[in-house]
Protein backbone atom coordinates (compact mmCIF):
# COMPACT_ATOMS: atom_id res chain seq x y z
CA UNK A 1 0.00 0.00 0.00
CA UNK A 2 1.50 3.33 -1.06
CA UNK A 3 1.89 5.92 1.66
CA UNK A 4 1.20 9.05 -0.39
CA UNK A 5 2.03 11.95 1.91
CA UNK A 6 1.16 14.70 -0.62
CA UNK A 7 -1.93 16.84 -0.06
CA UNK A 8 -1.26 19.19 -2.96
CA UNK A 9 -0.53 17.07 -6.05
CA UNK A 10 -0.16 19.74 -8.74
CA UNK A 11 -2.53 17.97 -11.17
CA UNK A 12 -5.12 20.80 -11.43
CA UNK A 13 -7.85 18.47 -10.16
CA UNK A 14 -10.09 19.79 -7.38
CA UNK A 15 -10.04 17.60 -4.29
CA UNK A 16 -11.74 18.66 -1.07
CA UNK A 17 -11.44 15.28 0.62
CA UNK A 18 -8.22 15.94 2.50
CA UNK A 19 -7.14 16.67 6.05
CA UNK A 20 -3.93 17.98 7.56
CA UNK A 21 -2.31 15.89 10.32
CA UNK A 22 -1.90 17.35 13.80
CA UNK A 23 0.31 20.44 13.66
CA UNK A 24 3.75 20.49 15.27
CA UNK A 25 3.38 21.79 18.83
CA UNK A 26 5.50 24.82 17.98
CA UNK A 27 3.19 25.72 15.03
CA UNK A 28 -0.22 24.98 16.53
CA UNK A 29 -2.35 28.15 16.59
CA UNK A 30 -5.67 26.36 17.10
CA UNK A 31 -6.35 27.20 20.75
CA UNK A 32 -4.88 28.99 23.75
CA UNK A 33 -3.75 25.76 25.39
CA UNK A 34 -1.38 25.13 22.48
CA UNK A 35 -0.17 28.75 22.29
CA UNK A 36 3.27 28.60 20.61
CA UNK A 37 4.64 31.14 23.11
CA UNK A 38 3.51 28.99 26.02
CA UNK A 39 4.94 25.91 24.34
CA UNK A 40 8.22 27.75 23.79
CA UNK A 41 8.39 28.43 27.52
CA UNK A 42 7.42 24.91 28.57
CA UNK A 43 9.89 23.20 26.27
CA UNK A 44 12.91 25.42 26.95
CA UNK A 45 15.75 23.34 28.38
CA UNK A 46 17.80 25.57 30.69
CA UNK A 47 21.43 24.75 31.49
CA UNK A 48 22.81 25.32 35.02
CA UNK A 49 24.90 28.34 33.95
CA UNK A 50 21.85 29.94 32.32
CA UNK A 51 19.80 29.45 35.49
CA UNK A 52 22.57 31.06 37.58
CA UNK A 53 22.90 34.14 35.38
CA UNK A 54 19.12 34.65 35.17
CA UNK A 55 19.01 34.66 38.96
CA UNK A 56 21.96 37.07 39.11
CA UNK A 57 20.10 39.47 36.79
CA UNK A 58 16.95 39.19 38.92
CA UNK A 59 18.82 39.87 42.16
CA UNK A 60 20.89 42.76 40.77
CA UNK A 61 18.03 44.33 38.77
CA UNK A 62 20.30 44.37 35.73
CA UNK A 63 19.46 43.61 32.08
CA UNK A 64 20.61 40.23 30.77
CA UNK A 65 22.48 40.52 27.46
CA UNK A 66 22.08 37.12 25.77
CA UNK A 67 24.26 36.23 22.79
CA UNK A 68 24.35 33.07 20.71
CA UNK A 69 23.72 31.71 17.27
CA UNK A 70 20.20 31.69 15.76
CA UNK A 71 18.00 28.94 17.16
CA UNK A 72 19.88 28.46 20.44
CA UNK A 73 16.93 29.65 22.56
CA UNK A 74 17.76 33.30 23.28
CA UNK A 75 14.18 34.52 22.98
CA UNK A 76 12.73 31.34 24.49
CA UNK A 77 14.61 32.11 27.71
CA UNK A 78 12.46 35.21 28.28
CA UNK A 79 9.24 33.19 27.86
CA UNK A 80 10.57 30.45 30.15
CA UNK A 81 11.34 32.92 32.95
CA UNK A 82 7.94 34.64 32.60
CA UNK A 83 6.12 31.28 32.60
CA UNK A 84 7.96 29.72 35.54
CA UNK A 85 7.72 32.82 37.75
CA UNK A 86 4.14 33.67 36.77
CA UNK A 87 5.09 37.13 35.50
CA UNK A 88 2.48 37.25 32.77
CA UNK A 89 2.81 38.33 29.17
CA UNK A 90 6.28 38.95 27.75
CA UNK A 91 6.62 42.47 26.38
CA UNK A 92 8.37 42.11 23.02
CA UNK A 93 10.32 44.99 21.43
CA UNK A 94 11.88 43.92 18.10
CA UNK A 95 14.78 46.17 17.03
CA UNK A 96 15.64 47.37 13.52
CA UNK A 97 18.20 49.81 12.16
CA UNK A 98 15.55 52.57 12.32
CA UNK A 99 14.48 51.97 15.93
CA UNK A 100 14.92 54.86 18.37
CA UNK A 101 14.43 55.00 22.14
CA UNK A 102 11.07 56.77 21.89
CA UNK A 103 9.65 53.82 19.89
CA UNK A 104 10.04 51.65 22.98
CA UNK A 105 8.76 54.26 25.42
CA UNK A 106 5.57 55.66 23.88
CA UNK A 107 3.83 56.95 20.78
CA UNK A 108 1.66 60.08 20.57
CA UNK A 109 -0.78 60.35 17.68
CA UNK A 110 -0.89 64.15 17.39
CA UNK A 111 -2.45 64.11 13.92
CA UNK A 112 -5.32 61.85 15.01
CA UNK A 113 -6.00 64.08 17.99
CA UNK A 114 -5.97 67.23 15.84
CA UNK A 115 -8.44 65.74 13.38
CA UNK A 116 -10.81 64.69 16.16
CA UNK A 117 -10.55 68.11 17.83
CA UNK A 118 -11.88 69.85 14.71
CA UNK A 119 -15.23 68.18 15.30
CA UNK A 120 -15.57 69.58 18.83
CA UNK A 121 -16.61 72.98 20.14
CA UNK A 122 -14.03 75.28 21.68
CA UNK A 123 -16.05 75.14 24.90
CA UNK A 124 -14.95 71.53 25.25
CA UNK A 125 -11.25 72.47 25.59
CA UNK A 126 -11.01 70.95 29.07
CA UNK A 127 -12.53 67.71 27.82
CA UNK A 128 -10.10 67.78 24.92
CA UNK A 129 -7.22 67.83 27.40
CA UNK A 130 -8.67 64.86 29.26
CA UNK A 131 -9.02 62.96 25.99
CA UNK A 132 -5.28 63.11 25.28
CA UNK A 133 -4.82 59.64 26.77
CA UNK A 134 -6.69 58.13 23.83
CA UNK A 135 -3.83 59.16 21.57
CA UNK A 136 -0.92 57.97 23.71
CA UNK A 137 0.26 54.36 23.52
CA UNK A 138 3.04 53.12 25.75
CA UNK A 139 5.60 50.96 23.96
CA UNK A 140 6.97 47.72 25.35
CA UNK A 141 9.76 49.46 27.29
CA UNK A 142 7.39 52.12 28.61
CA UNK A 143 4.89 49.46 29.73
CA UNK A 144 7.64 47.43 31.41
CA UNK A 145 8.49 50.47 33.57
CA UNK A 146 4.95 50.88 34.94
CA UNK A 147 4.71 50.35 38.72
CA UNK A 148 4.16 46.71 39.67
CA UNK A 149 4.65 44.43 42.67
CA UNK A 150 6.77 41.99 40.65
CA UNK A 151 9.00 42.72 37.67
CA UNK A 152 7.52 42.62 34.21
CA UNK A 153 9.43 40.69 31.53
CA UNK A 154 10.76 42.70 28.59
CA UNK A 155 12.40 41.09 25.56
CA UNK A 156 14.47 43.55 23.50
CA UNK A 157 15.10 41.41 20.45
CA UNK A 158 18.23 41.70 18.25
CA UNK A 159 19.72 44.79 19.88
CA UNK A 160 22.80 44.32 17.66
CA UNK A 161 20.71 45.45 14.66
CA UNK A 162 20.09 48.86 16.23
CA UNK A 163 21.45 52.25 15.30
CA UNK A 164 24.79 52.95 17.01
CA UNK A 165 23.15 55.37 19.49
CA UNK A 166 20.37 53.16 20.88
CA UNK A 167 22.46 51.16 23.42
CA UNK A 168 23.79 54.40 24.90
CA UNK A 169 20.30 55.93 24.90
CA UNK A 170 19.09 52.97 26.96
CA UNK A 171 21.68 53.61 29.68
CA UNK A 172 19.76 56.45 31.33
CA UNK A 173 16.55 54.40 31.37
CA UNK A 174 18.33 51.39 32.86
CA UNK A 175 19.95 53.55 35.55
CA UNK A 176 16.98 55.74 36.48
CA UNK A 177 14.08 53.35 35.90
CA UNK A 178 11.83 56.21 34.81
CA UNK A 179 10.92 58.52 31.94
CA UNK A 180 8.66 61.47 31.19
CA UNK A 181 5.96 61.97 28.58
CA UNK A 182 6.34 65.67 27.65
CA UNK A 183 2.83 65.90 26.19
CA UNK A 184 1.41 64.99 29.62
CA UNK A 185 3.99 66.87 31.63
CA UNK A 186 3.00 70.15 29.96
CA UNK A 187 -0.64 69.84 31.07
CA UNK A 188 0.04 68.37 34.52
CA UNK A 189 -1.13 71.58 36.23
CA UNK A 190 -4.55 71.18 34.53
CA UNK A 191 -4.87 67.38 34.35
CA UNK A 192 -2.88 65.60 37.06
CA UNK A 193 -3.46 62.06 35.85
CA UNK A 194 -4.31 60.61 32.45
CA UNK A 195 -5.30 57.09 31.41
CA UNK A 196 -3.29 55.81 28.42
CA UNK A 197 -3.03 52.63 26.37
CA UNK A 198 -0.27 50.10 27.13
CA UNK A 199 1.55 47.47 25.10
CA UNK A 200 -0.61 44.77 26.67
CA UNK A 201 -3.67 43.73 24.68
CA UNK A 202 -6.55 46.00 25.76
CA UNK A 203 -4.34 47.19 28.63
CA UNK A 204 -4.57 50.65 30.17
CA UNK A 205 -2.62 52.52 32.84
CA UNK A 206 -2.94 55.81 34.69
CA UNK A 207 0.00 58.20 34.36
CA UNK A 208 0.44 60.83 37.09
CA UNK A 209 2.15 64.15 36.44
CA UNK A 210 3.40 62.86 33.08
CA UNK A 211 6.00 60.59 34.66
CA UNK A 212 6.38 56.79 34.59
CA UNK A 213 8.59 55.27 37.29
CA UNK A 214 8.99 51.56 38.03
CA UNK A 215 8.67 50.13 41.51
CA UNK A 216 10.14 46.78 40.44
CA UNK A 217 12.84 47.03 37.77
CA UNK A 218 11.72 44.82 34.87
CA UNK A 219 13.50 41.61 34.00
CA UNK A 220 15.07 42.68 30.70
CA UNK A 221 16.55 40.27 28.17
CA UNK A 222 18.45 41.81 25.26
CA UNK A 223 19.27 39.31 22.53
CA UNK A 224 22.18 39.63 20.13
CA UNK A 225 23.43 37.48 17.27
CA UNK A 226 26.90 38.97 17.70
CA UNK A 227 26.73 41.19 14.61
CA UNK A 228 28.36 44.14 16.40
CA UNK A 229 30.26 45.16 19.53
CA UNK A 230 28.72 47.27 22.29
CA UNK A 231 30.33 50.19 24.16
CA UNK A 232 31.89 49.36 27.58
CA UNK A 233 29.47 51.65 29.53
CA UNK A 234 26.58 49.61 28.11
CA UNK A 235 28.22 46.25 28.77
CA UNK A 236 29.09 47.04 32.40
CA UNK A 237 25.42 47.67 33.11
CA UNK A 238 24.43 44.23 31.80
CA UNK A 239 24.84 40.65 32.98
CA UNK A 240 26.19 38.75 29.99
CA UNK A 241 25.17 35.25 28.96
CA UNK A 242 26.44 33.41 25.89
CA UNK A 243 24.16 30.48 25.01
CA UNK A 244 26.06 27.61 23.43
CA UNK A 245 24.68 25.31 20.75
CA UNK A 246 23.06 22.18 22.22
CA UNK A 247 25.01 18.92 22.16
CA UNK A 248 23.58 15.49 21.30
CA UNK A 249 22.03 14.78 24.72
CA UNK A 250 20.53 18.26 24.90
CA UNK A 251 19.10 17.92 21.39
CA UNK A 252 17.47 14.64 22.41
CA UNK A 253 15.80 16.36 25.37
CA UNK A 254 14.68 19.28 23.19
CA UNK A 255 13.15 16.97 20.57
CA UNK A 256 11.35 14.91 23.22
CA UNK A 257 9.94 18.04 24.85
CA UNK A 258 8.62 19.45 21.57
CA UNK A 259 7.18 16.15 20.35
CA UNK A 260 5.68 15.30 23.77
CA UNK A 261 7.62 12.04 24.00
CA UNK A 262 8.32 10.14 27.21
CA UNK A 263 9.81 7.09 25.52
CA UNK A 264 13.09 6.85 23.63
CA UNK A 265 13.35 8.59 20.29
CA UNK A 266 12.82 6.57 17.15
CA UNK A 267 15.77 5.29 15.14
CA UNK A 268 14.84 7.78 12.43
CA UNK A 269 14.94 10.72 14.86
CA UNK A 270 18.30 9.67 16.34
CA UNK A 271 19.71 9.33 12.84
CA UNK A 272 18.60 12.86 12.00
CA UNK A 273 20.15 14.26 15.20
CA UNK A 274 23.51 12.73 14.27
CA UNK A 275 23.17 14.02 10.69
CA UNK A 276 22.35 17.48 12.04
CA UNK A 277 25.40 17.49 14.33
CA UNK A 278 27.70 16.39 11.51
CA UNK A 279 26.39 19.12 9.21
CA UNK A 280 26.62 21.77 11.93
CA UNK A 281 30.39 21.35 12.07
CA UNK A 282 30.69 22.93 8.61
CA UNK A 283 28.06 25.69 8.74
CA UNK A 284 25.31 27.44 10.67
CA UNK A 285 22.16 25.47 11.47
CA UNK A 286 19.32 26.18 13.93
CA UNK A 287 17.63 23.67 16.22
CA UNK A 288 14.18 24.39 14.79
CA UNK A 289 15.44 23.09 11.41
CA UNK A 290 16.10 19.76 13.09
CA UNK A 291 12.64 19.79 14.70
CA UNK A 292 11.03 20.46 11.31
CA UNK A 293 12.93 17.58 9.70
CA UNK A 294 12.09 15.11 12.48
CA UNK A 295 8.40 16.05 12.46
CA UNK A 296 8.19 15.62 8.69
CA UNK A 297 9.81 12.19 8.50
CA UNK A 298 8.25 10.69 11.63
CA UNK A 299 4.68 11.73 10.84
CA UNK A 300 2.00 9.11 10.11
CA UNK A 301 2.22 10.06 6.45
CA UNK A 302 5.72 11.05 5.48
CA UNK A 303 7.92 11.16 2.36
CA UNK A 304 10.06 8.13 1.59
CA UNK A 305 13.14 7.20 -0.43
CA UNK A 306 14.96 9.84 -2.42
CA UNK A 307 12.11 12.33 -1.90
CA UNK A 308 12.67 12.17 1.85
CA UNK A 309 16.44 12.64 1.50
CA UNK A 310 15.99 15.63 -0.80
CA UNK A 311 13.49 17.28 1.55
CA UNK A 312 15.77 16.77 4.56
CA UNK A 313 18.64 18.34 2.61
CA UNK A 314 16.45 21.36 1.81
CA UNK A 315 15.24 21.75 5.40
CA UNK A 316 18.78 21.45 6.78
CA UNK A 317 20.27 24.07 4.46
CA UNK A 318 22.96 26.20 6.05
CA UNK A 319 21.73 29.57 7.30
CA UNK A 320 24.93 31.27 6.21
CA UNK A 321 24.92 29.85 2.68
Amino acid sequence: MTNDWKIFKGNNQVNQNWKLPTAPSWRDFNNSESDPKKRRAETFQARPEEVELVNAALYLRRPLLVTGKPGTGKTSLAYAVAYELGLGEVLHWPITTRTILKDGLYNYDAIGRLQDAKDKDKEQEQNNLADIGKYINLGSLGTALLPSEKPRVLLIDEIDKSDIDLPNDLLHIFEEGEFEIPELRRIADKIEQVEVQTAYKDGKATIKQGRVRCTSFPFVILTSNGERDFPPPFLRRCIRLDIQEPDEKELERIVKAHLNLDANLSQEANKLIKQFLDKRKDGELATDQLLNAIYLVTNEKSPTGTTKEKLIAEILKYLDS
